[in-house]
């Protein structure tokens, strides 16, 4: 069963990226973002599609839902926790055939409707591999593809796991440990090339844009009139005026708009030599196909072997 109800969805390789676009979409009138659901990577696979799941089963899928759209989805979920919202949702929608994908969907509809908004968001980065999968369950989707730098991403990653330094409390000790340990710059290279290639397939396709994050910062106004053209909704500059927080580089403040410092911020150090080879030699092919000069820095051969030997140790923790 095909969801004819316009959705956007927010993909990419950049969690940056699809964080600013979040906050910018959120500030427009008939749109909301709901939080990363995750949904098609943790809660369905293709072989879902024509399941009809149980009534009992429906619960469990919402009660998870609810969860994560409230909580977050690090840290190990509490089912039960929802789990009277969501025999009330079921409840109301004995209508509708329990498949996985017309749940989430009737899920993101409610959660919109609640926040007095009539068009549904949802931003899951890891979205962009399955982007054939939403246009053939929601063939009138559009969606925003994030672009970002990969020696920026490195940087960002880099500095996550200090985000609890900076404001961000949620983030635990165990998980903070765990993104630390998370870093290296030959596996997030290597991711970002796979969400390049699987993003690129669908380059052509109407329903799928692709935006540079350092064009946002640098051209704010042009590239979200861009945006909201290919969402066919209205654009206002006070769009623009989101808060500037969740960044791996600096503290939570209190000021808003966009900052265009944050476009390069990269080269500004943070990153050895050794880590911006690693990435350019991983990632040079698409690099220059997505119009990002290389550096070619010099580097110390041992330093770049170093990382390397670290790789299975990382690996292993």
């Amino acid at each position: 069963m095909q969801i004819e109800q316009p959705y956007f969805f927010i993909v990419g390789n950049s969690r940056s990226g699809t964080t600013m676009m979040l906050r910018i979409l959120n500030n427009h009138p008939k749109v909301f973002v709901l939080n990363e659901l995750h949904f098609f990577e943790q809660l369905w696979t293709p072989s879902d599609k024509d399941v009809t799941l149980s009534k009992e089963a429906a619960t469990n899928l919402i009660s998870k839902l609810f969860y994560i759209q409230k909580e977050g989805y690090t840290g190990e979920m509490e089912e039960s926790k929802y789990k009277n919202e969501a025999v009330v949702f079921i409840n109301n929608h004995q209508d509708i055939p329990f498949h996985p994908h017309v749940l989430y969907a009737e899920f993101m509809s409610l959660i919109t409707r609640q926040e007095g908004k009539i068009i549904p968001c949802e931003k899951t980065p890891q979205n962009v591999f399955y982007i054939k999968e939403i246009l053939e369950l929601f063939p009138n989707a559009k969606i925003i593809n994030m672009v970002r730098d990969p020696r920026a991403i490195l940087l960002s990653q880099k500095r996550k796991w200090l985000r609890r330094k900076m404001g961000a409390t949620f983030i635990t000790k165990k998980e903070a440990f765990r993104l630390r340990i998370n870093y290296h710059p030959y596996t997030l290279s290597k991711l970002w090339n796979a969400a390049i290639g699987a993003a690129g397939k669908f380059n052509q396709h109407p329903q799928v844009l692709s935006v540079k994050f350092e064009d946002i910062l640098e051209q704010p106004s042009p590239t979200i009139q861009k945006i909201c053209q290919h969402l066919e909704i209205d654009f206002n500059e006070e769009i623009l005026n989101i808060p500037q927080a969740s960044s791996s580089n600096e503290a939570d403040s209190n000021e808003r708009g966009i900052k265009k410092e944050r476009a390069g911020n990269w080269k500004n150090g943070g990153l050895s030599n050794a880590e911006i080879a690693i990435c350019e030699k991983t990632s040079g092919t698409f690099l220059s196909q997505m119009n990002y000069s290389l550096l070619n820095p010099e580097v110390n051969s041992l330093k770049v072997l170093g990382w390397y030997l670290l790789f299975p140790i990382k690996l292993a923790l």
